[in-house]
């Protein structure tokens, strides 16, 4: 969206425009390596187009005054006071918590309150990170109009912090860190343990990303994201025994994997650590495939990855594997899986550029047909991340 555009929104919110910023956060796309950044793993996701838009102006009188295009709930709270997380509050958490932590770690800046209206283009629910998003614009609205030069890469840590304290979601870090640190036609490769990074071209010519929404909305604090990450630190404890220095299940690696796998003895968590190792594996492989240009590869990859994720990690569904089964079936369709923490959301697909119409047609009519639910169709340009426009 312009920028004078969103100006003139706020002027309708708020009755003035002086002295108002804007700031965008994009959402993000996982092209593979899903439910490792918790894990210690390798992860490959890269920024979009579209995102969250913050426009934010200075108060003096401690309070802050979040308004949202997207849901007309209107929410305050006063920088004065402690803030606390309020169910009835809804959206307004992700801002609340990162003006939270922000105070608490940054008492020399000068939170003396703003009046901002956020406006987002990214579904909610989707798995695309709407939540990083608004968390990456609020913190660079709160900092910068405090006079605060914060880093991208401390704003992406209070963001994890807000996910994990605040909002009650034991999630990694890879969302936020895609969003605050993405890089326009590159993809972050990205051990999430040591916050280790490279930006990889994504050169995909002759093909394009397409995302497509099961429109069954997820919610991450009420699926079984929690119970995933419980049952992978229980089979890493019993691996410790056995490989002792290994910090994370993203340490261990798939040689290791066979020679150990046994000493797992309930099957749940042994499948579940099955996914996390092969699936770190799948990511250095995929890495390298595009690298090396051999898309077919990298497209390989991705369904080998869907499949692990519905067989042993057990966080698919039926939408979602009505996605990745009627895709693949396409002719022009060289890679597919689910996005994001699964139990619905998005699906993301490598397709052929001439056969793009054709598999939005044919997929979108079988889904429905199927699951009884119009999906969306969204053709991903990989963009840059936060900043002020």
């Amino acid at each position: 969206m312009k920028k004078e555009d969103l100006l003139l929104l706020f002027k309708e919110q708020f009755g003035y425009v002086e002295n108002a910023r804007v700031f965008f956060a994009p959402g993000r796309v996982n092209l593979i390596g899903e439910h490792l950044d918790y894990n210690g793993g390798h992860v490959f996701p890269a920024a979009l187009t579209f995102g969250t838009w913050a426009v934010a102006a200075p108060r003096d009188d401690w309070e802050y005054n979040f308004r949202s295009e997207n849901i007309p709930l209107p929410v305050s709270c006063s920088a004065a006071n402690d803030i606390h997380y309020k169910k009835e509050d809804d959206w307004a958490n992700y801002p609340k918590g990162v003006l939270k932590e922000l105070k608490e770690h940054y008492p020399d800046g000068a939170f003396t309150g703003a009046d901002i209206l956020f406006y987002g283009n990214i579904p909610n629910g989707a798995g695309l990170s709407s939540s990083a998003s608004i968390e990456l614009a609020a913190g660079l609205a709160f900092s910068r109009l405090a006079g605060l030069e914060v880093p991208i890469l401390e704003l992406v840590k209070i963001g994890q912090r807000v996910e994990n304290h605040f909002i009650g979601v034991n999630s990694g870090i890879m969302d936020q860190f895609a969003v605050g640190m993405g890089k326009e036609g590159h993809a972050v490769a990205l051990k999430c343990d040591s916050l280790s990074y490279v930006y990889i071209p994504v050169d995909i010519t002759g093909y394009k990303l397409i995302i497509t929404n099961t429109n069954k909305r997820r919610g991450l604090a009420d699926s079984k994201y929690n119970e995933r990450r419980s049952e992978c630190e229980q089979g890493l404890a019993i691996l410790q025994n056995y490989i002792p220095n290994a910090d994370s299940l993203g340490d261990i690696s798939h040689e290791q994997w066979q020679t150990i796998k046994q000493h797992i003895e309930d099957e749940t968590i042994r499948r579940r650590v099955e996914h996390v190792i092969s699936e770190n594996e799948r990511v250095l492989k995929a890495m390298d495939s595009l690298q090396g240009d051999d898309l077919l590869a990298f497209g390989k990859r991705m369904k080998e990855s869907h499949e692990s994720l519905r067989d042993d990690y057990e966080v698919t569904g039926p939408e979602l594997d009505a996605l990745f089964e009627e895709a693949s079936k396409q002719e022009g369709c060289i890679g597919t899986r689910m996005t994001g923490a699964g139990f619905g959301g998005c699906s993301i697909s490598l397709v052929k550029e001439e056969a793009v119409d054709v598999f939005i047609k044919e997929v979108g009519e079988k889904y429905e047909k199927r699951i009884g639910l119009k999906p969306s169709f969204y053709i991903a340009e990989i963009g840059g991340g936060a900043r002020e426009i």
